[in-house]
């Protein structure tokens, strides 16, 4: 009786531990899945922070080229207000020589003026001598009042000569006074020279200042932009290795988290094991107790011996049944997690892909204009105005056009041909003029700025117009409203 109990105390201590090993997973395993979704939603949001560093990332590859292309326009804007100065002091020169000639023309009038007086005194004499005499002397009563041959003779040379000479002050006199007045034209020309060279100077040197403050402006923009995006792809990577590090932390307790599993499943078989080896011990035992009790009750003691080994035999059997099924029991649960996030990563990359589809948007294509309005397109953004250019085949490879070297290049691209190139004022004889209110594209355009028709350009439609401006090189232009708007004079000439 004494060893059943024995028996039965051994078997409820092994049931109870080995009871308490199998429950500790179970409270685990929902740990674990606890860590597992916290990772999967930090793993979440490191993508959205990875998705917003690649999109900073291609912002500034964007700007980047934006400023390597301003960097190109502003050394063509530099060469250009090289080349404009150069035209400055050339013109400068030019306008001192101008000045030079005017005061030689201003000294050849005084000249001039003085001899015709000289000639008029001459002329007056004679009319008063004339005069005096009653007029009643002629040519024919001085010869005729010879007093021999050889008087007559030399009255006849005398006659000659002064009548020769009246005719050659005559001559002299008109000759004096049509020079007098060419001078005098050649002087009025040139002074309206020099007026409009000095508009176009003043013109062409805020036309130069303004290019430069633009192009000054538009870099620091661009820099700034790049700064600005640079410091958030710094705080989205900071970000970003704050979400990876507490990724590689909870990964490290899922993984501290499973060694402790394991442990307990090591701890269950070394505990079963130690069960079998008591129970063994037990039934050992019972037999030599029950080999020494032979002598007195042989019968009884061999029945009990049976009956405890087979109450010991079935509560092993339970306990090994018991963890047969604990077992199956984390199989099946292990498989179900396993299914349920394939199923999830399937869905997630399905959504993925039909997100990808959404984004895609067609790009309708341009609408063409005609040659003489698209030719200069590919200046647009690759060109630069400088005063006089346009008028050599290497400007125009280079994209260096004033605004009428431009209209008479894109013109002659579309097969009309306007001579050589002159300036804005030349212009103002092709064509036929029309209403604004009839303008079409095709049409060239002008505008009064630093001088009437001072700027000219081809109508493209939409209220805008195409042309070599002074801060932009060859760009489109909207004169519909703001700055050209208000310069339009409304003039239009149609080819």
């Amino acid at each position: 009786m004494i060893l059943r109990k024995k028996l039965l105390v051994l078997s409820t201590t092994a049931m109870l531990g080995l009871g308490s090993i199998v429950a500790v997973p179970a409270v685990q395993a929902e740990s674990i899945n606890d860590l597992q979704n916290q990772q999967q939603a930090i793993q979440g949001q490191r993508s959205g922070v990875q998705s917003e560093i690649n999109t900073a990332l291609a912002k500034i590859k964007a700007l980047q080229i934006e400023q390597a292309t301003l960097t190109e326009q502003i050394l063509r804007i530099e060469q250009a207000i090289k080349d404009n100065n150069a035209k400055i002091d050339e013109t400068k020169v030019q306008i001192a020589e101008t000045n030079a000639e005017i005061k030689k023309l201003k000294e050849d009038i005084v000249a001039l003026q003085k001899r015709i007086e000289q000639r008029n005194e001459v002329l007056k004499e004679r009319a008063v001598s004339y005069q005096e005499s009653g007029g009643n002397v002629s040519y024919v009563e001085v010869l005729l009042g010879a007093t021999s041959f050889g008087n007559f003779i030399d009255r006849v040379g005398a006659v000659a000569t002064m009548v020769e000479a009246d005719q050659d002050i005559l001559t002299q006199h008109e000759a004096d006074k049509k020079e007098l007045e060419e001078k005098q034209t050649a002087v009025e020309t040139k002074l309206a020279d020099l007026t409009s060279m000095k508009l176009e100077l003043e013109g062409m040197l805020a036309q130069i200042e303004e290019q430069k403050s633009q192009s000054v402006q538009l870099s620091a923009s661009l820099k700034g932009k790049e700064q600005e995006t640079a410091t958030l792809v710094a705080d989205l990577k900071k970000r970003d290795a704050n979400l990876a590090a507490q990724v590689v932390k909870i990964q490290g307790e899922i993984t501290a988290e499973l060694n402790r599993q394991a442990e307990i499943v090591a701890a269950k078989k070394r505990a079963e094991a130690e069960a079998a080896i008591a129970a063994e011990k037990a039934a050992r035992e019972a037999a030599k107790n029950t080999a020494k009790e032979s002598t007195k009750k042989k019968s009884s003691s061999e029945s009990f011996a049976t009956k405890s080994l087979s109450s010991n035999s079935s509560t092993s059997n339970s306990s090994t049944i018991n963890s047969s099924t604990s077992n199956s029991s984390t199989i099946n649960s292990s498989n179900s997690n396993s299914s349920t996030s394939n199923s999830s990563t399937i869905n997630s990359s399905t959504s993925n892909d039909n997100n990808n589809d959404e984004n895609k948007v067609s790009i309708p294509s341009s609408r063409n204009l005609s040659v003489a309005m698209t030719a200069g397109n590919k200046y647009i953004g690759n060109s630069v105005y400088v005063f006089g250019g346009g008028r050599s085949q290497s400007d125009i490879n280079n994209g260096r056009f004033d605004c009428s070297a431009f209209v008479y290049w894109a013109y002659a691209q579309a097969g009309i041909n306007l001579g050589s190139v002159g300036n804005t004022d030349t212009l103002l004889n092709y064509g036929t003029r029309v209403p604004a209110s009839d303008m079409q594209p095709g049409d060239m355009v002008f505008f009064d700025t630093y001088k009437k028709n001072g700027h000219v350009g081809i109508y493209v439609g939409g209220g805008k117009f195409i042309g070599s401006q002074s801060s932009t090189g060859v760009a489109i232009a909207n004169m519909s409203s703001g700055y050209w708007a208000q310069h339009f004079n409304g003039r239009v000439h149609r080819f």
